[in-house]
């Protein structure tokens, strides 16, 4: 029997056209949803966009998809891209922050141009996107307010959370992205509007950019390199369905069937100034200075 828990919504993702957001979009659809996707198609620098990429995903996703070539970092392009998708479906129900770049460089030799490009695309524009889309699902919750329903999915990093060389613009986009789930899902509880974060593991063009700096890292390349998209679209799904309705603020990690749930920064230890060496006191629970790349090198369970 054919998944029909999202009949009737509708779903907007960002960087839909292609690799993790393509996966989500498409388990969306499957399960009811008519998808609009938002994507310029551009390189994985943000280069180059290319209008042709989105529509013909779309098309290739049949009559219930919209393709919407929009970079997700201009105001006023995105505000037109939704009240597009309005016209076209008459509401939106869930939001899936997906769109991101990259332009890596250690931090002692990138470009404040570079940057502040991939800060725009990755976090600017999932603000953008979130900005946009908020009034409408508000608008929906005060109209039926016994069927308060939406949900906001926000495609973050495991950079994010423990760095990586050279990816400061990435990492500082990712870990913002965080914080931004967390104030998301805090004002629009009252909506009945969820918010989560995702940090994906799978083969994609990010995967494939990565330039290992020791043999973890070669062996994280070589074991992402095997991981589906698809899961990632699984998890989405359940965030964006009934399931999802009271699981808010969280960040959860997926690879392959694996599913994590991360802890969220909270102190862990406490130490008085003037009272004793403080740093010796609190080294026991200093965090390791290691990648994500290190942490996640094992073998993922497909």
């Amino acid at each position: 029997m054919a998944d029909t828990s999202l009949q009737g919504r509708v779903a907007v993702v960002t960087g839909g056209a292609r690799g993790i957001g393509l996966a989500v979009a498409r388990t969306l659809l499957d399960a009811g949803a008519r998808v609009a996707l938002v994507d310029n198609g551009s390189a994985i620098n943000g280069d180059e966009p290319d209008a042709s990429v989105v529509q013909q995903a779309a098309q290739e996703l049949g009559d219930r998809a919209l393709g919407v070539a929009t970079d997700v970092s201009e105001a006023a392009a995105v505000q037109e891209a939704v009240a597009t998708i309005l016209n076209w479906a008459g509401r939106v129900d869930i939001l899936v922050n997906n769109a991101a770049i990259l332009r890596d460089g250690f931090v002692f030799k990138a470009t404040p141009e570079d940057y502040a490009r991939v800060i725009g695309v990755n976090l600017t524009g999932a603000f953008l996107m979130t900005n946009a889309v908020t009034p409408a699902l508000r608008a929906q919750a005060k109209e039926a307010p016994d069927q308060a329903w939406g949900r906001v999915v926000n495609i973050v990093s495991t950079a994010g959370l423990y760095g990586n060389y050279g990816q400061a613009a990435y990492a500082s986009a990712k870990a913002g992205l965080v914080g931004l789930t967390r104030v998301t899902a805090l004002d629009m509880s009252r909506s009945g509007v969820t918010c989560n974060a995702v940090a994906p593991f799978a083969a994609t063009r990010v995967t494939e950019t990565i330039v290992p700096q020791n043999e973890a890292q070669e062996a994280y390349k070589e074991r992402a390199l095997s991981v589906p998209a698809e899961r990632v679209g699984s998890l989405v799904g359940l965030l964006a369905g009934d399931t999802g309705r009271e699981v808010t603020g969280q960040l959860f990690g997926v690879r392959g069937r694996e599913v994590f749930l991360f802890s969220q920064a909270r102190p862990t230890a406490t130490a008085v100034l003037g009272e004793g060496d403080v740093l010796a006191d609190l080294a026991p629970r200093f965090t390791p200075l290691e990648t994500d790349l290190e942490s996640f090198s094992g073998d993922p369970l497909l």
